[in-house]
């Protein structure tokens, strides 16, 4: 190194466009570091390839960009696309297929879908019944989902107000401390007709919110809507201390029947722009476009142009606007709904917080601030996440409804703050209902387990964490173990007589989620069934027995 460093200093052409390197200047900046890259350029071309230099040289610069590899390796981030659909259902039930609304034919999968519908049906007794069992809007979505490899990780229903939250299993481990909450705008704050439902979760260690809204109706009441959304925002609070209120998280997704609507432009001049597609000359006139230039907390939250028609009011199974005659109280021929972008879906990303003032010290040699600057920008790196939306559209084809879903797509780029599970896990030997089983599981890391923790069998393909075909208590079933693996008992009278292929997931009661799925694994059939004559002999996996 010191012959490469004597040749640059006495053989060196110097540059136009080289900076001359002063005293003022730290020996480890990043300055001069360019500066000498900048003179390297310059003499690489005077190297003798002959010359025992350009070896040592070659060697340096190897090293060099290993160190820069292993660098960029560590700031690498990762990108995941995230589906969202905001939809207002008007208590229609269900169409026959959304394959279309989730684009499930489109060549980039999503990681992670999340479905926003407001006026779900909620009748009394049927609500009562969906509580229990899953509403038709729920089991749709799950059964569409579930084949292609997604679960429902979390969902919430406020009345009409739902919030579904799917992922692909691959992601599953990595999504914990979720929590839901909900805020009631509607008559006094008593009835859940109106208001806020919200999932929270962490994502590979990054906090983010998601909040589906439908707010007060009618056009004079503009400035009741902004109400509504700071009331939500202020009234809903989380357990713990990363992200205890909305505005805390990394990222939040707004989106609903926000019911904000086009001023001043009359009926005629609305639909001539839909028609020319100039829907940029009804933006000056859209409420929340408004209410945005004087409301702090609506400009932290970003959204898309609205490049879409409006996709409120609509004749029930067309695409025609409100052409019905509208009935009012007495007998009297009501005013018809002018369009509107009722439904939206808007995001803020939190700002990244200023370095602390006093991190260099007046005492610090070059090595301490070069450690610091370091250590900041390694602080600095991991706190943002971005967020590009590559599309915001509406989906016109469904008609059950006098709105049409919105869909925006985003993707998620980050670095992962972990990527290993935290608890692994693997079915031992060969696992029928002829015999007792075992699960061999390993905490990977440190977490609050409980004694209500528990490890389900689930078929492959599963809709959701409540899916499960049997499963055991880790505590009170266990029957070996040392400080890296412990083994759990599984009755074999718990076991499905008909085999298939299963996967098991441990599920944490602290933590309210899965923190670890084992690989796929075959549940064989019964030999003892099959010969006693209880089953019919090459009966194919779990669906026969599901289906009886």
């Amino acid at each position: 190194m010191e012959e490469i460093t004597t040749h640059f200093s006495t053989k060196m052409r110097p540059r136009s466009d080289s900076v001359a390197s002063t005293g003022t200047q730290s020996s480890g900046s990043r300055m001069l570091l360019r500066q000498r890259l900048t003179m390297l350029m310059t003499c690489v071309d005077d190297l003798d390839p002959k010359d025992k230099i350009h070896v040592q040289m070659a060697k340096t610069l190897d090293g060099a960009f290993q160190i820069c590899g292993q660098r960029a390796e560590q700031h690498k981030k990762d990108q995941f696309r995230l589906y969202i659909v905001t939809w207002n259902v008007a208590t229609a039930e269900p169409p026959d297929d959304v394959a279309s609304l989730l684009q499930l034919n489109s060549s980039k999968k999503a990681d992670l879908y999340v479905i926003g519908l407001q006026e779900v049906r909620a009748a009394p007794l049927k609500f009562m019944t969906d509580l229990a069992f899953d509403d038709s809007w729920s089991h749709l979505f799950m059964n569409t989902l579930a084949p292609l490899g997604y679960i429902k990780v979390s969902s919430i229903r406020m009345q009409g107000l739902l919030l579904l939250f799917f992922s692909k299993i691959e992601h599953v481990p990595f999504i914990r401390d979720i929590q839901v909450t909900y805020t009631r705008t509607g008559i006094y704050g008593y009835w859940g007709n109106k208001g806020g439902v919200t999932i929270r979760l962490s994502f590979y260690g990054h906090m983010l919110c998601f909040l589906n809204c439908h707010l007060a109706a009618h056009m004079k009441y503009a400035s009741e809507r902004v109400d509504e959304f700071e009331y939500i925002l202020d009234s809903q609070t989380f357990q713990g201390k990363k992200a205890s209120s909305i505005l805390d998280h990394k990222v939040v997704f707004w989106f609903g029947d926000l019911n904000f609507r086009i001023e001043d432009h009359g009926m005629h001049f609305i639909r001539n722009c839909i028609t020319s597609k100039n829907f940029n000359l009804m933006w000056s006139k859209d409420q929340l476009t408004v209410m945005k230039k004087n409301v702090p907390k609506l400009q932290q939250f970003e959204e898309g142009p609205l490049d879409f028609q409006p996709t409120y009011k609509f004749d029930l199974n067309s695409d025609n606007y409100d052409s019905r005659v509208q009935k009012a109280w007495f007998g009297l021929t009501g005013k018809k709904r002018k369009p509107a972008w009722c439904d939206r879906i808007l995001w803020r990303v939190k700002p990244r917080p200023p370095p602390p003032e006093d991190i260099f010290e007046e005492g610090d040699d070059d090595a301490a601030k070069e450690k610091k600057k370091n250590l900041l920008e390694d602080l600095m790196e991991k706190y943002p996440l971005k967020v590009v939306q590559d599309s915001y559209t509406s989906s016109m084809e469904y008609g059950v409804s006098d709105h049409k879903p919105v869909i925006g797509m985003f993707r998620l780029e980050l670095r992962k703050m972990y990527d290993i599970p935290l608890v692994r896990l693997h079915a031992e030997g060969d696992w029928s209902a002829d015999l007792d089983a075992m699960v061999t599981y390993s905490p990977l890391q440190p977490f609050p387990s409980s004694a209500w923790d528990w490890i389900g069998l689930y078929k492959v393909g599963f809709r959701s964490i409540s899916d499960y075909i049997t499963y055991t208590w880790v505590k009170d079933d266990q029957v070996a173990f040392n400080d890296e693996v412990v083994q759990v008992y599984v009755s074999k009278e718990e076991i499905p007589v008909v085999g298939g292929d299963c996967v098991l997931c441990y599920y944490s009661s602290n933590l309210q989620c899965i923190v670890g799925i084992s690989e796929p694994f075959k549940v064989h059939e019964s030999r003892a069934a099959i010969e006693e004559g209880l089953l019919p002999e090459n009966i194919n996996g779990l669906d026969q027995a599901i289906a009886s």
